[in-house]
């Protein structure tokens, strides 16, 4: 192993993991990008159905990191009433098989926890 891989393994500059933390942390960010990922297309009021106990302050906030972050794409229509549709960038697409991975491990321990009952 060389000196580089062990900076980085101990994050002694910019952490690898730290980074993608300030990007996808949160208690609803991943649950969004999720929603989005599976509709492909979603609006502020599916979103908001979609993400149950989620408040609006806080979807609005969350949705406006996201695409500050450039990870999601908000489009806005001119049209009478507004509308105003998200999409994964393909910066957010590099996400997609994280999210499947947590996906399939939550899945799995919810399957381990019902049988443990």
């Amino acid at each position: 192993m060389n000196n580089k891989e062990i900076e980085i393994k101990n994050c002694s500059e910019l952490c690898p993991m730290e980074f993608a933390m300030t990007q996808i942390s949160g208690k609803w960010k991943l649950v969004i990008l999720w929603h989005i990922y599976d509709s492909e297309v979603m609006r502020y009021g599916e979103l908001k159905r979609a993400v149950s106990g989620i408040t609006d302050k806080m979807l609005s906030n969350q949705l406006k990191e996201l695409v500050s972050d450039n990870i999601i794409h908000k489009e806005v229509y001119e049209e009478i009433p507004p509308k105003v549709e998200y999409t994964l960038t393909e910066y957010g697409k590099s996400l997609i098989p994280i999210m499947e991975m947590l996906f399939k491990w939550g899945k799995e321990q919810l399957i381990r926890l019902n049988n443990d009952k």
